[in-house]
């Protein structure tokens, strides 16, 4: 029976002469990953440059998408900044407003003894009452009338950092002296040209006559075109009709070493519901997200923003599908001699990745010309930022990403078996 189930082996086995078995063949060598990507790129790269005008258009394309973004990027941040621009320059730790006010070019009245009553706690160093409204201006060139936003606080407290305050707060004490915001719009006047021409001269505010004594610089707003700075005192000349109980904002400095959260919670504490207290970053923040949430204005350009990734997701769609339907005998071929669908598909997303990387570029170098020439027409803060062209860069190339996988859908259509 053993004899009938051994194997019988041929006389040339190397169990018979002796031999050695032969060694399996060893596999060849796995791609790195940068190859893994550089093969499908490099393969990517010849199929755009072979046809020209398709590059091209799918370059315009990319750019467009990315000039249409940075622009709506830009004027929504410009939108933010030139709002907060004036309580961002605020330097004061603590903030006490009335619930009720939304933005602060039209602030609710807050009752000014709060400002006394935060004073009993040790940590208070200074309470500033603020003051805030619009009159109007009338140009001193040819005599037309335009809004303006006055800001009355006590000068020498050190509650506002304005460029320039520090070197016009003595001549502020003067009777109706004010400082006049040097960044405001042109349709103001040559308020510069003539400050410097003349020195301190008179002009008409509401219906009163005040001297310009100096300059400041904040920026305008979408809120304010222009600002005018003055002491408490000369705020209530001026606005007559707003009771002296009463103020919009209270600046609050703590001293040295004190705990803002700690302090803005003993202050709720002890302060009135008719009151907030908000620290610096959460008085910014309200302001903000006022603009963003209570207008059309933040809403719409989000909306442009996603048109154009859309608009030009619609144009790399098109150019890769193109190139995939004319191209498909070679994408059949590869398919044929061992390609998987794995390595053509990266081959899609190189594509669309060189895209997004040739479009990026001069679309980004045109929109930091762009808003240097909006900026100096705006006077708004636009300007290009790390951070703001990561972003777009991320999202121009998750806008190709998109494209290139909705159009590896055609690569199914490679079959070998129906090429040839």
């Amino acid at each position: 029976m053993n004899a009938l189930t051994k194997t019988t082996l041929l006389p040339w086995a190397p169990e018979n002469t002796g031999d050695a078995p032969a060694a399996a063949a060893t596999p060849p060598p796995s791609p790195g990953p940068l190859a893994t990507f550089l093969l499908p790129a490099r393969l990517a790269w010849r199929q755009l440059r072979a046809e020209r005008a398709r590059l091209f258009s799918a370059m315009a394309g990319v750019m467009f998408a990315a000039v249409l973004v940075f622009m709506q990027l830009g004027f929504r941040s410009a939108l933010f900044d030139s709002a907060t621009a004036l309580l961002t320059n605020m330097r004061a730790e603590l903030f006490l407003m009335n619930p009720l006010t939304t933005a602060s070019f039209r602030p609710e009245p807050l009752p000014r003894v709060r400002a006394h009553q935060a004073l009993a706690l040790p940590e208070v160093a200074q309470a500033v009452p603020v003051y805030l409204a619009q009159s109007t201006w009338r140009n001193p060139e040819d005599g037309s009338r335009r809004a303006i936003q006055m800001i009355g606080f006590d000068t020498e407290a050190g509650a506002m950092e304005f460029e320039g305050l520090d070197a016009i707060s003595p001549a502020l004490r003067r009777v109706d002296a004010v400082g006049f915001d040097d960044r405001s719009r042109p349709e103001f006047g040559a308020v510069a040209r003539i400050f410097a021409e003349r020195g301190p001269f008179e002009v008409q505010v509401g219906n009163r006559m005040v001297q310009v004594a100096g300059l400041v610089s904040i920026g305008p707003s979408f809120g304010a075109d222009g600002n005018l700075v003055m002491s408490e005192v000369n705020f209530r000349r001026m606005v007559r009709e707003r009771q002296a109980s009463n103020t919009d904002l209270v600046a609050i400095r703590l001293q040295p070493g004190a705990d803002v959260v700690a302090t803005q919670q003993r202050l709720r504490g002890i302060l009135p519901p008719d009151v907030v207290v908000l620290t610096h970053a959460q008085l910014v923040a309200h302001e903000r997200n006022y603009w963003e949430t209570a207008t059309p204005i933040g809403f719409i350009f989000a909306f442009g923003s996603v048109m154009g990734l859309i608009v030009g997701m619609v144009i790399v769609y098109q150019i890769l599908f193109s190139d995939i339907a004319n191209h498909l005998r070679e994408y059949a071929t590869l398919k044929a001699i061992g390609y998987s669908n794995f390595y053509l598909a990266r081959v899609v997303m190189a594509a669309a990745l060189i895209l997004a990387v040739i479009g990026f570029i001069p679309g980004a170098a045109l929109c930091i010309w762009l808003y240097d020439v909006v900026a100096g027409a705006t006077f708004l803060p636009l300007a290009m930022t790390a951070e703001r062209a990561t972003l777009v860069f991320a999202l121009i190339f998750a806008m190709c990403a998109a494209a290139g996988l909705l159009a590896m859908r055609k690569l199914r259509d490679a079959s070998p078996a129906d090429m040839f």
